[in-house]
């Protein structure tokens, strides 16, 4: 990780759906993933509610840019889902054919770099239910309410040094505070801010999971109220992976 740049960071952030309900909280995801990437040193594009042709779009031009001079390539994807897609504004697009394009047959200036995949989205319509551990804690509710993101997204292979993160493990909901966004993107960001820079990232996201799991929900469905959530991640990454501070030249 000691090349001139970071990378590029794109997160594709979908709060309005053509036919299918509002992602309300999702752009407080945003705004907190532009700051913690960008204190990472990340170049971060966003773009909001695009649509199919759009992401598609912007996945090609980030694929077939030159990252040799960067040190990984980042991907966040804040929508709904179903089965292996995530929705755009129109339409739904495959997983496997957003991860395709950064592989090494395809995009060779990352072979060998990290390259990093976060889904905010529901991966089934199961709640998890609560159980009391030895060190339960006590947790902070949110007063306002939680709502889950609709439908699912599974985990799909993907090639040496991919990572793909999930905000919640396969068959559950993956639940959203209307006000401050989604529990996983909190938790993330605020451990990002913290450790971001000096704690090997799958040791991070193991603490995201821990984090997250002692949330409950709070909300006005009383199928929901109390559940919980557990993140999940897949590595594929061949060497630990640091987002030292970088030393700019004068």
């Amino acid at each position: 990780m000691d090349n001139k740049r970071r990378g590029l960071a794109l997160i594709f952030n979908q709060e309005r759906f053509l036919d299918l309900d509002d992602r309300q909280g999702t752009n407080a995801d945003r705004d907190n993933l532009e700051k913690r990437l960008n204190e990472l040193n990340f170049e971060v594009k966003t773009y909001n509610n695009s649509t199919q042709v759009e992401v598609l779009d912007k996945l090609g031009e980030a694929a077939e840019a030159n990252h040799s001079d960067a040190d990984c390539f980042l991907l966040v994807f804040l929508s709904h889902g179903n089965d292996d897609h995530v929705y755009t504004y129109d339409g739904e697009i495959r997983i496997q054919d957003i991860t395709s394009l950064f592989k090494g047959d395809k995009c060779r200036s990352l072979v060998g770099k990290p390259k990093i995949f976060i889904f905010q989205a529901c991966r089934g319509n199961k709640h998890d239910d609560p159980v009391i551990a030895f060190d339960a804690v006590d947790s902070v509710l949110e007063m306002n309410e939680d709502v889950v993101d609709a439908s699912g997204v599974y985990t799909l292979p993907a090639g040496a040094d991919f990572i793909m993160c999930y905000s919640v493990a396969e068959g559950y909901y993956s639940h959203r505070n209307m006000f401050y966004g989604s529990w996983y993107i909190q938790d993330l960001c605020e451990l990002l801010h913290r450790y971001g820079d000096s704690l090997e990232f799958t040791e991070l996201l193991t603490l995201v999971n821990r984090k997250v799991s002692r949330r409950s929900a709070n909300s006005r469905n009383p199928n929901a109220v109390g559940k919980k959530q557990v993140p999940c991640f897949a590595s594929m990454l061949t060497k630990k992976l640091y987002f030292r501070p970088k030393k700019f030249q004068t």
